[in-house]
């Protein structure tokens, strides 16, 4: 408890320092509206969309959040995905900038693991910030702007949990969710989903519940691992499987061993975290034809997942040492959901974008990971298609096509299903929803985001790096396609050949 303690307190302090430097250096345009119309509203409340809703609030906006979730926090809170994936560069180097920062650094420290460690995380950033969950959006306001000719969304009603009608006005609306609650009411085009790489009709990477597991000795589990050299490890738990002082990756031979109790559900290789105190949680249980917009979807797939979570305990007692007195520790109220239906930005990234490390005047993210399409049913162990260096995330791709008023965050980013598997890392898209918050407070009221110019992101991208220390200018990647033809880079983007 002592422990805890101290951390909470310490991430506490370097919160609330960041916060109050961010305060200190900002120069609002204009002051907070009437709350009942506010600047910006955000729908939903996972974490990518919660930086912008930060950022913007203490640049001087008015900032609100209607989730239609039960709780909020998404899947980092409810659906407790404590297994954080970091983006690095070619070289190795973390790509980590901005607020995100301060959870990774905590996290890899130790300081933040279990569930009430995030949660106050949670807390922290959204301090001051409004949250009105268990809603449902009703009706949606559209209406041309001819200064700009394109569509505006001018106010959108909604249901609240006790049956309540209210409708709101906002200068901004961002698309938070993870099943495209607002976006999919906006007459776009769908982006063509993993159905394109691994064949069928429409269909989405899997989704997942979280572990939970106590009594495991992790010393015990590393040791005995490690102990059998690379080619034992390989034979008997399978390839690239690694044990450190605190997460596991690999053991694919551990999943393959295990026998699923339907084709709805698959035990993949084991992305395990050590959350201390012989607690730990496992990242690898997927479950297939999750559809996020049905609350009977969602139910269904957590029952599934809880009982073949209960199949899985004896296997992993058998097959891993230090396993052998594990229990299950409880079960996530959600989901992680990693993918759904995403609707057409003014610009949607491409495989190649991603593989040549291509920057933009308009970069909101400097971004990087494995192009890492999960499975689905029909392809149940998924595929990698390549490992870019670094690359940059343009703003369009975080504006929905057509819309002078909208933007997207976090998972609903514009990028096709092969470039998806890398863009939707959380530090990815948290950083760019950052950015994006700082930019719209950035805006007077007769300026729109998709028409911003090359000088005006420039001066963006210098007031960034100045005031929060967001490098987003001046930033190579490798460019390791260089020698494909265009056929070759066709097939990349569609998913047919994989970039050694």
């Amino acid at each position: 408890m002592k422990r805890l303690s101290l951390a909470r307190f310490g991430l506490l302090l370097a919160a609330l320092w960041v916060f109050a430097a961010c305060e200190r250096d900002t120069e609002p345009k204009r002051a907070a509206s009437d709350p009942s119309k506010p600047d910006v509203v955000v729908f939903g409340s996972e974490m990518e969309g919660m930086y912008l809703a930060r950022a913007a609030k203490d640049e001087g906006l008015s900032v609100i959040v209607i989730d239609p979730r039960e709780k909020p926090g998404g899947q980092l809170i409810q659906g407790e995905m404590h297994y954080l994936d970091e983006a690095f560069e070619g070289s190795g180097k973390s790509l980590l900038q901005g607020r995100v920062k301060l959870l990774f650094d905590a996290y890899k420290k130790g300081d933040i693991r279990k569930k009430e460690e995030f949660v106050a995380y949670f807390n922290q950033l959204s301090d001051g910030i409004p949250i009105e969950s268990g809603i449902s959006i009703t009706n949606v306001e559209i209406k041309e702007d001819p200064a700009t000719n394109k569509r505006r969304v001018e106010s959108v009603s909604y249901r609240t949990k006790d049956g309540t009608t209210k409708t709101v006005s906002a200068r901004y609306w961002v698309e938070n969710t993870d099943f495209s609650a607002l976006t999919s009411k906006l007459g776009l085009q769908r982006i063509p989903g993993i159905e394109t790489v691994f064949g069928g009709t429409k269909d989405y990477m899997a989704s997942s519940l979280m572990m939970k597991f106590r009594n495991v000795d992790w010393a015990k589990f590393q040791q005995e691992v490690n102990k059998l050299g690379k080619k034992g490890i390989e034979e008997k738990y399978g390839a690239e499987t690694t044990v450190t002082d605190t997460f596991t990756w690999g053991f694919g031979n551990v999943g393959g061993r295990f026998k699923p109790s339907s084709s709805d559900v698959f035990l993949r290789g084991l992305n395990t975290v050590n959350q201390r105190d012989g607690d730990v949680l496992i990242n690898a249980l997927l479950l297939y034809d999750v559809d996020p917009s049905s609350e009977e979807s969602v139910r269904q797939a957590i029952e599934l997942g809880r009982r073949e979570t209960e199949r899985v305990l004896p296997h992993l007692r058998q097959e891993l040492p230090g396993w052998e007195k594990a229990e299950i520790n409880g079960y996530p109220e959600y989901l992680y959901v990693r993918d759904y239906d995403r609707y057409e930005t003014e610009y949607v990234l491409q495989a190649t974008d991603l593989m040549s490390g291509t920057m933009y005047d308009d970069n909101v993210s400097i971004a990087g990971y494995a192009l890492d399409l999960q499975g689905t049913k029909n392809h149940v162990w998924g595929s990698r298609k390549g490992v870019p260096d670094k690359y940059g995330m343009p703003l369009r791709s975080f504006i929905p096509k057509g819309y002078s008023n909208v933007i997207t965050a976090g998972k609903n980013v514009g990028a096709s299903a092969v470039a998806y598997g890398s863009a939707r890392i959380q530090p990815n898209t948290a950083l760019a929803g950052e950015v994006i918050g700082i930019l719209l407070a950035r805006l007077d009221d007769k300026r729109v985001l998709s028409e911003l110019s090359a000088k005006e992101m420039k001066e963006l991208h210098s007031y960034v790096q100045k005031k929060h220390g967001i490098r987003l200018s001046g930033v190579t990647g490798a460019d390791k396609i260089k020698h494909l033809t265009d056929e070759q880079r066709r097939q990349l983007n569609e998913g047919k050949l994989v970039i050694e």
